[in-house]
């Protein structure tokens, strides 16, 4: 992929920076480093902003319809499918995976 977008330059501490050497990986650069956190960030906020879209959304259609849920019963029912999920797994002998 052609990079030709800059990022603005990143003002720290000489701390900062030399915590940041301490831990790059082999053969890893420091605008490697910066630019996958760019985007891991990038990614979590546009993960949280997703989030409380549906969450506002689930609300919006609670407050039309009426139709609420007891908190316990929900996390007993999450409960229930994680310890199925769990029993299956553990049954063929994997190890489960998010999805």
């Amino acid at each position: 992929m052609l990079k030709n977008a800059q990022l603005p330059p990143v003002r720290v501490t000489a701390d900062v920076r030399q915590q940041i050497e301490n831990v790059l990986l082999e053969g890893e650069s420091l605008s490697q480093f910066v630019e996958r956190a760019a985007v891991d960030a990038a990614r979590r906020r546009q993960a949280q902003q997703e989030f409380i879209a549906r969450g506002r959304a689930s609300l919006a259609r609670a407050r039309e319809t009426g139709e609420l849920h007891d908190a316990d019963q929900a996390l007993e029912a999450m409960r229930s499918r994680m310890a199925a999920r769990l029993s299956k797994a553990n049954a063929a002998g994997k190890t489960p995976t998010r999805r």
